[in-house]
């Protein structure tokens, strides 16, 4: 009988001869294509024989080595010693080979051959086949299925391409790249000028081009984004907080419309979206959805809005006004905190293929959107006032989950700026603070989840604040009895009373988190805060009224707003505050596992490769990328050669 095998990189071959009842083992060395050693060993059968050899090879040899037998104990990345802390899923230990329990922290197949050419002798263990498999080089961010969460950065279909490509030639449509709306004074001369004869609200192509934050109410460009820098009377805090507004953009007050076209973009010069065939769905708890809807129309798509069905009135009036169809405006069961429900009524929509989720909770490119276009903007603030004080430091990011993809703007400012980021969520459902749940009012901050373009691994803090906070004060913001008790009473500038019917209800929240924050770090004058008023008080009438009838059926007067004032601004204390460690952002990261592996279907691999800091640098990468082919697709369009 003959056996014969070769080592893993075959750099040597054994022979085993069974010869009269003996057994005969050759070891066959070769370095270099040389023979170097023949070692025969002969012994009986019924023995027992142990042989250490110790072969010194060359440097593939060693490598192969130590990656299979060291691996296991000293195969780590940054981190991977506070991530030993947290409980691993039972599937994921299934899925990890027995000696390679580590292979979580091996980096992004994009950076793996980098890493092993620059340290021949780094201990990266091996992986399983199916786990091989899965880590081949899809993108830039290495594992992962980028067509399902909109991260291709080539053209996979020329025909739905192309018909795009029409669609856009024959509706004039022109559309932005990132780059043109983190900085709009790059905008062709042209298209400014034609601007100033588009009303801001109108469904005309051009209004892409004022989807940034250098807007003012009426429609015009600003030099700086429009802001207010609260002031220690108002927020009993030494520290500035800065808080740029939302409700400058386009067609719907909101900045979520950044975050519709961010996600619809990528998926039209790609190919994957084909505006004669698909219909765009937006689900959302609210301003998502709009954004949407206006985006589809300006984009010559068919848009369907799906959010919950006791939103506020107003959201559904504006559907109403830009949906031609009733059937496009679906409503689901609940409020804000009902994101379950909208996930399975998009689950039974995927059914026809003719429906395009574009989910705000899994697509990347929301992420990818505000890191490039609000990260700059808020950045510029924060440059700006730092001109005026050169010691003042940006201490902290602080705004709403949501979708998460306001927070992506925190990335930048985190590694450009060293500012801390801090994600806000509702004290009645505490998801991320205490693994809570329940229903809120703060409209736009939808949880209960924690979403997938979330980077919970570098975040700084976990704030929550209370629906009833949020108001109680949009009663003190939005009535002349609150306005003159802050201006006369307390000694706020009237210029900073002034601007505070641009703060929705999620706004409100934005800012009592950013004074808990200052007092939890024990900030000081020199160190800024700052944070966005996503939309504006205009959004919310109805929920006024709906306070005026019920908690203040009595009447709000100046001891009410005195009252809502001592308790949520000057009583913001540092209660339901959570600064994390390495150990407390993974128990948030895992909290998501139950969502998207179990509920969602997501692949283990492609959860857990969210983990590395590395897999985000992927895809904060693709805005130039995709900035390239949005040229391109214009290109192909002609409307402006045309022009």
């Amino acid at each position: 009988m003959v056996v014969a095998g070769d080592s893993l990189l075959g750099a040597a071959s054994v022979v085993v001869v069974v010869v009269g009842g003996s057994l005969v083992v050759v070891l066959v060395v070769v370095v270099g294509g040389t023979l170097v050693v023949v070692l025969v060993v002969v012994a009986v059968v019924v023995v027992v024989v142990v042989v250490v050899l110790v072969v010194v090879g060359s440097a593939a040899w060693r490598t192969s080595a130590t990656a299979g037998e060291a691996g296991y104990n000293t195969g780590r990345t940054e981190g991977s010693a506070a991530r030993a802390a947290t409980t691993m899923p039972r599937t994921t230990r299934d899925a990890v080979s027995p000696t390679c329990r580590n292979l979580r922290n091996i980096p992004p197949c994009s950076h793996l051959a980098t890493l092993i050419s620059r340290h021949p002798t780094s201990t990266f263990c091996q992986p399983t086949r199916r786990q091989r498999d899965s880590l081949r080089p899809m993108t830039a961010t290495g594992s992962f299925a980028a067509s399902r969460f909109g991260l291709l950065a080539e053209i996979v279909d020329q025909q739905s391409y192309g018909r795009s490509v029409d669609r856009c030639r024959q509706q004039g449509i022109v559309l932005p790249t990132f780059a043109q709306l983190a900085d709009p004074s790059s905008i062709p001369v042209d298209i400014t000028a034609s601007l100033a004869d588009i009303d801001r609200n109108a469904a005309d192509p051009l209004n892409l081009f004022r989807v940034h934050w250098y807007n003012d109410l009426h429609g015009g460009r600003t030099d700086l984004p429009e802001h207010v820098v609260l002031t220690p009377e108002l927020t009993g805090v030494d520290s500035p907080i800065i808080v740029a507004f939302g409700n400058r953009f386009p067609m719907i007050g909101a900045h979520k419309v950044l975050a519709a076209y961010a996600c619809l973009v990528p998926r039209v010069v790609t190919g994957q979206y084909d505006p004669t065939e698909h219909r765009a769905v937006w689900p959302s708890t609210g301003n998502y959805a709009r954004g949407g809807v206006a985006i589809s129309t300006l984009m010559g798509c068919r848009g369907v809005a799906v959010l919950p069905e006791n939103m506020s009135r107003e959201r559904f009036e504006w559907l109403e006004e830009w949906i031609d169809n009733p059937d496009d405006i679906i409503r689901t069961p609940g409020s804000e905190s009902n994101v379950k429900e909208i996930y399975d009524t998009c689950d039974e929509l995927a059914q026809d293929p003719a429906n395009f989720i574009l989910n705000q909770f899994t697509e990347f490119a929301n992420h990818v959107g505000h890191h490039e276009v609000t990260g700059r903007a808020l950045e510029r603030l924060y440059l700006h006032h730092r001109e005026s004080n050169p010691g003042l430091r940006l201490a902290a990011f602080v705004a709403a989950s949501g979708s998460s993809g306001t927070l992506a703007a925190g990335e930048r400012l985190k590694s450009d700026h060293g500012a801390r980021i801090v994600a806000v969520e509702a004290l009645e459902c505490p998801t991320m603070l205490y693994n809570g749940f329940g229903e809120h009012n703060i409209q736009g901050i939808g949880d209960k989840h924690i979403p997938l373009i979330h980077n919970v691994t570098n975040m700084d803090g976990v704030v929550a604040v209370s629906d009833r906070a949020c108001d109680e004060l949009g009663m003190v913001f939005n009535t002349d009895e609150g306005r003159t008790h802050l201006t006369g009473d307390r000694g706020v500038d009237d210029a900073v009373v002034a601007t505070l019917g641009h703060f929705g209800l999620s706004s409100i929240c934005n800012v009592l988190a950013a004074i808990k924050t200052a007092r939890e770090l024990g900030l000081g004058a020199d160190d800024a805060l700052i944070t966005v008023a996503t939309d504006g008080a205009e959004m919310y009438g109805s929920e006024r009224e709906a306070m005026a009838a019920g908690r203040y059926a009595t009447g709000f007067g100046s001891a009410e707003a005195a009252a809502a004032v001592d308790e949520h601004l000057a009583g913001a204390d540092t209660s339901h505050v959570e600064m994390l460690d390495e150990v407390g952002r993974n128990r948030i990261f895992n909290l998501g596992y139950f969502t998207w592996v179990e509920q969602q279907g997501v692949e283990l691999d492609d959860y857990e490769i969210r983990r590395d800091q590395g897999f985000w640098k992927g895809v904060q990468g693709l805005a130039p990328v995709w900035d390239d082919m949005i040229d391109e697709f214009n290109a192909r369009t002609g409307v402006r050669s045309g022009s």
